[in-house]
């Protein structure tokens, strides 16, 4: 238990660092909600002088004031509402936002291994629904809380004020309210991780469907999409259901345990030397003050399910926050490398697999030449260019460029030197134009992206468009074919003008008269530049300089294309299939 409340008022601590900066907002909070307290525990007050002065006749200017008192307590407590509400509102949306914009800044520098083992369903319910668990717990429960609080505070002082004796019966129920709060704000917060990774769940399900809407539709496989989902949705329910169980028995425990106060004051009262002390302004003032308790006890306990959840929520957003960044600590940034590629004994293995994805892989590119990489699927060809970029650190061995091990450059400024189209091409919901100069701001001229969109073979499907250049693609690029996204990654590599280009079976969801366009595209683009193609047809790269065949993580031939088709070897042996099958 004590391991929980150390790890809530860290937590706490962290989240309040949030909203250091909003001090106008939190002050305005708080003196809506003091006021609020303040104005409530007047208006109780207020019966001891009218039963006392006013209805009995000892004063009757407090009968001819009461309805004026009225009006401007009411109105006095709208305002103070108003206030608390809107100000601790301000506070947690800027809270959320800057939780929001941390974690997504976050993940962006996160390493490519981190995203092989978090579904982008449980990324995306962090950013969502923790965030807006957070959004409560920041506005509307902390209101609750420190509002409702301060009205008990203020009740439990006035009834102190007015009889000690029967206050002091509350104090004995205090400790046992304090007890039975507490074991509940253990099971809510527990519950409160439980909902978020279930809730991971219904968000990993519905963008696995609607990513691969056509496959369902195809294979038939609605029944079991709707299975899946109706599984996951039934565990959100069922821990739902657990929370509002645990908040529907603590209340009426709390309410019972104050009532047995309120119960035994009424007890006491009976007794004439107890009598004998109250007026009878003062014994409704203080049966009113405990019955005005149940409200803001109830209120307090209710909102201790919301702050659970976001206290809960707020764990689960520091852990992404606290997780390790990629590693950049080069210092020697260069402008433009030459791009002279050298692999040294490289040996690389991906976390949970015992295989070895590259085992002692050698081999050099000088400046300007270009290397293909050939060989069975999952062989280590992607591995070596993921490698060269720094998507996975970790490696034994040594990469350098122009001498220079990968690792003594910034990260920023490795990448720059490379331009990378993958088979996997991923658009933004955005422009053809955008797309194509991604991330460069006003660096390249109009001209310069049709100049590069021309040179991949991109303008002739582009001016069908009516927007031509302007036409928003989509998400994905959903609007274009296989080819069309293929040659837009291509245009953006070629505006790009890195001296290391990487092509990653950049050709192969292009049909065969595309595929001879671009392929003259990228032979011009080659020249002057270090090349790495990883090919599957062995046809779009008999003008490599040099010829790779990796197999199990292993580099096992290597020489031109004229060398190897007449060895009797695996290059040999595709080369034969490929031709029979073309």
């Amino acid at each position: 238990m004590t391991h929980t409340t150390n790890s809530s008022l860290v937590t706490f601590k962290r989240l309040i660092s949030y909203v250091k900066d909003k001090k106008l907002g939190i002050f305005g909070g708080i003196l809506g909600m003091l006021g609020y307290a303040a104005v409530d525990a007047t208006f109780i007050y207020s019966l001891k002088p009218l039963l006392d002065e006013g209805l009995t006749g000892k004063n009757p200017d407090v009968l001819t004031f009461m309805p004026i008192f009225v009006l401007i307590i009411i109105s006095a407590r709208g305002l103070a509402a108003f206030l608390s509400s809107y100000c601790m509102a301000w506070v947690g949306n800027h809270v959320v936002m800057k939780l929001q914009r941390a974690v997504f800044n976050h993940l962006m520098q996160m390493p490519v291994a981190f995203f092989d083992k978090n579904s982008t369903g449980d990324l995306l319910s962090k950013i969502t629904y923790d965030c807006n668990q957070v959004a409560n717990a920041a506005s509307n429960s902390l209101v609750s809380i420190f509002r409702e609080g301060a009205m008990v505070v203020a009740l439990l002082t006035m009834m102190f004020y007015q009889s000690w004796q029967l206050s002091l019966i509350f104090f004995v129920v205090g400790p046992l309210v304090g007890f039975v709060i507490n074991k509940v704000s253990k099971r809510f917060r527990g519950l409160g991780h439980q909902i978020q990774a279930a809730m991971g769940s219904v968000t990993t399900s519905s963008e696995q469907m609607l990513k691969g809407h056509k496959e369902v539709l195809m294979f038939g496989g609605q029944q079991v999409e709707q299975d899946k989902f109706a599984q996951v949705s039934n565990k959100v329910r069922r821990q739902n259901m657990k929370m509002i169980s645990a908040q529907a028995i603590s209340v009426p425990v709390i309410q019972f345990l104050a009532s047995m106060a309120l119960a035994f004051v009424l007890y006491l009262a009976t007794f004439p030397q107890v009598m004998d002390t109250l007026t009878p302004g003062t014994f409704t003032l203080i049966i009113s003050a405990m019955f005005a308790l149940m409200k803001p006890i109830k209120a307090i306990t209710q909102v201790n399910n919301e702050i659970q959840k976001g206290l809960a929520a707020c764990d689960s957003l520091f852990a992404i926050l606290d997780s390790d960044l990629e590693k950049n600590s080069g210092t020697k940034a260069i402008a433009k490398v030459k791009g002279d590629i050298e692999f040294k004994h490289v040996r690389f293995g991906y976390d949970g697999k015992e295989k070895l994805a590259l085992n002692d892989v050698s081999f050099t590119v000088p400046a300007g030449k270009t290397v293909a990489l050939v060989g069975r699927s999952g062989s280590g060809k992607s591995t070596i260019a993921a490698i060269l970029t720094r998507f996975y650190d970790g490696i034994e061995g040594e990469v350098t460029i122009d001498g220079q091990s990968i690792y003594d450059f910034p990260l920023d400024n490795l990448r720059s030197q490379m331009a990378y189209v993958s088979q996997k091409v991923h658009l933004f919901d955005d422009t053809i134009a955008n797309n194509i100069a991604y991330a460069t701001g006003d660096k390249y001229s109009r001209e310069q992206i049709i100049a590069a969109a021309r040179t991949a073979n991109a303008m002739e499907f582009i001016e069908q468009f009516p927007d031509g250049l302007d036409t928003m693609v989509g998400e994905d690029g959903v609007m274009l074919s296989g080819g069309q996204r293929q040659r837009i990654a291509i245009a953006r590599a070629l505006l790009r003008d890195a001296p290391i280009l990487i092509l990653d079976e950049a050709t192969s969801a292009l049909d065969t008269e595309s595929e001879r366009h671009i392929q003259s595209a990228l032979e011009a683009l080659q020249k002057n530049r270090t090349s790495i193609v990883i090919a599957h047809r062995l046809s779009t790269i008999e003008n490599a300089d040099q010829i790779l065949v990796v197999d199990q993580g292993q580099v096992i031939e290597q020489g031109t294309h004229q060398t190897l088709s007449q060895k009797d070897g695996i290059y040999a042996n595709l080369l034969k299939m490929q031709t029979s099958a073309g």
